[in-house]
């Protein structure tokens, strides 16, 4: 198992911006991909951007792509998720996931994940 703590929520205005911080620790050399998701109250957890562990390839949700820009600091065992242009619809509780094959974009296939931290943005 990975453990893992999101930071950097909290509320933002409609064009403004947000930087999420995803912290492992534990077995790390099992996350093979990580990525972040997000839920919204009566929604159900969708898909937001994913990085392989070994390689760093990048994959992004549609609606996100401009916007917001996946990262890591494998030294820190660190990702990041870099918000920018952040509208009210990205208002959600994100999730770090972990343990993801590459290309992984479905919540069932990561094994470990965060307590999630809220992102609020107002109009």
């Amino acid at each position: 198992q990975v453990q893992l703590v999101e930071s950097g929520g909290g509320l933002a205005q409609a064009g403004g911006s947000l930087r999420l911080s995803c912290a492992a620790s534990g077995r790390t050399f099992n996350y093979y991909a990580m990525g972040w998701f997000r839920q919204a109250p009566g929604k159900e957890r969708e898909f937001v951007a994913a990085i392989s562990s070994s390689v760093g390839r990048l994959y992004y949700a549609e609606y996100v792509k401009g916007r917001f820009t996946i990262s890591r600091d494998n030294a820190k065992n660190t990702m990041y998720l870099q918000m920018n242009s952040l509208k009210p619809e990205d208002t959600a509780v994100y999730y770090c996931a972990a343990g993801g094959h590459v290309g992984a974009m479905n919540p069932g296939d990561f094994g470990s994940w965060g307590q999630g931290t809220q992102v609020t943005v107002s109009s």
